[in-house]
């Protein structure tokens, strides 16, 4: 064990997409300090943010009907759709930045082109989906958006989801061509790659079991060596926990008053990947539908086209599944170890409340393949088991804290940022739509931990995101001219040639 103790500017914990974004956005904000990213792992965005792990895949809530909420009156709140959609739209001016900039090159490898639809069967969910495209429609940020309910346009639309489908039920779809795939495993390589040519130091391997505050103010952490059990000593002004379904743990091991009364709930998931290349080729969207009763909101089924390592793969799902371990690579004790005095209470509350979602994960585990079959079918009436392979995607960990709104032990669906008073330790809990907003949210982190630095900063951020301080919804034309510089800078104006599927690499 080493008592040496080596000193940097910023700490990043996990090689994910969110410590990839914050750290590209320190090192064009100020070059000069240090940082250092400790990753448990053998290679960067192994977790959470592998495309393999249902990370977010570009989305804009240009399909996603949970999102969109029809309220007591008939009418549809657009709003948390607009939020969603403006922080994807801040997204994709840094990336562009990058691309531009020569700092990442060829976006293909991670974003391309893709349609975004909702699909809805039944009178009274058409007529939610009529509801919400003349909605969404009239907005700038939604614009070309289609409805149709006719089944001779949704076959030209769906072919693959539309044959075979003998029902009268009434069926509807929006369609939007505006829609991307982002692949955020490779987006986070790519950026990992980038730091390290800018002489941040990319240590992997490295397991954080302890922080703790030194008198100066700053924070050391032990770092454990995977490979050989060695200790070393890190200390930082600044510390980011990114470490998914790991950053409870670590922010508790913080002491931070913040960190107090929070909870963490598990929720695993798997996908059904199709292996026959002649039905990846006949689908290309990402078609979501509306969620179950009583099934959590990460668990709304689609049929997504997705591009991996350059190849076109067809993925479904996903299904909910419950496992007590917080990451792929975690422990079955992960959830126990998490369980305090400050949040006990909490937890219990949390527990009480979601007996149904409970009840609902316990179902979802005990399917069988033919039963998960049955549910593809909805979507791809013909689809037969011999073409499908079930693949076990990430852990999400969802919030739980008492809230004014929702009181005791509050389950929350969502992203957030808990951050030190003094700003000097912030981590990430949370899950949906995560990796798509990244950017945004980590911009609200530097906002919130260097307060006394944005004023300085401000010009650089605004060459890097020229809409940030401006609502892009209120500003149609600069929304429509950022779009179209960052689409070109993108390369998400011409069609992507349809590959052969990567269903095969998973046998």
């Amino acid at each position: 064990m080493s008592n040496k103790q080596t000193k940097t500017d910023v700490i990043l914990i996990g090689a994910g997409i969110m410590s990839a974004t914050l750290g590209s956005l320190l090192k064009e904000l100020v070059p000069e300090w240090e940082i250092t990213v400790f990753e448990k792992l053998a290679n960067a965005g192994e977790e959470s943010s592998n495309e393999w792990n249902n990370a977010g895949t570009g989305h804009a809530a240009l399909c996603e009907l949970n999102y969109t909420v029809e309220k007591p009156d008939g009418s549809i709140d657009i709003s948390k759709a607009i939020k969603i959609n403006e922080q994807f739209q801040v997204s994709r001016q840094f990336w562009s930045y990058l691309v531009s900039s020569n700092l990442i090159r060829n976006p293909q490898d991670f974003i391309v082109p893709l349609p975004h639809m909702s699909l809805v069967q039944g009178e009274r969910n058409v007529a939610f989906l009529r509801k919400r495209f003349e909605a969404l429609s009239n907005n700038p940020l939604f614009q070309g958006m289609e409805f149709s309910d006719d089944k001779a346009t949704l076959t030209d639309w769906i072919p693959l989801i539309m044959k075979g489908r003998t029902s009268n039920e009434p069926i509807a779809a929006t369609k939007i061509e505006s829609g991307t795939d982002v692949n955020f495993g490779a987006l986070t390589r790519l950026l990992l790659d980038h730091l390290k040519s800018k002489n941040v130091d990319v240590r992997y391997q490295r397991s954080v079991d302890d922080i703790t505050r030194t008198r100066d103010g700053a924070w050391e952490l032990k770092v454990r060596n995977v490979e050989n059990g060695t200790v070393e000593r890190h200390c930082a002004k600044f510390v980011f926990i990114g470490g998914g379904g790991g950053s409870l743990h670590l922010l508790q091991k913080s002491g931070i008053p913040e960190g107090k009364g929070i909870g963490g709930f598990p929720v695993s998931g798997l996908f059904m990947v199709c292996n026959n290349p002649d039905i990846v080729a006949q689908h290309h969207a990402k078609v979501y539908g509306k969620a179950p009763v009583g099934a959590p909101p990460m668990s709304v089924p689609h049929l997504d086209t997705r591009y991996i390592d350059n190849q076109k793969s067809l993925l479904f799902g996903p299904f909910a599944g419950f496992s007590p371990r917080f990451l792929k690579t975690g422990s079955m004790f992960d959830l126990l170890t998490t369980v305090k005095t400050h949040n006990l209470v909490t937890m219990l509350a949390a527990g009480a409340k979601n007996v149904s979602l409970t009840r609902y994960l316990i179902q979802q585990v005990m399917l069988s393949k033919e039963k998960r079959m049955g549910d593809l079918r909805e979507f791809v009436p013909n689809a037969k088991s011999e073409d499908w392979d079930l693949v076990v995607a990430g852990q999400r960990v969802q919030v739980i804290k008492d809230t004014a709104d929702g009181g005791k032990g509050t389950l929350q669906f969502g992203t957030e940022v808990i951050s030190a008073a003094d700003g000097s330790i912030a981590a990430l809990l949370g899950a949906s739509p995560g990796a798509s907003t990244a950017v945004n949210v980590m911009l609200e982190l530097i906002t919130k931990c260097f307060p006394q630095h944005i004023k300085e900063w401000e010009p650089k951020i605004k060459e890097m995101i020229p809409s940030y301080g401006v609502s892009l919804v209120e500003h149609p034309e600069l929304f429509h001219q950022i779009h179209t510089l960052t689409t070109r800078t993108l390369r998400l104006n011409s069609e992507r040639q349809p590959v052969t599927s990567t269903a095969q690499k998973l046998k």
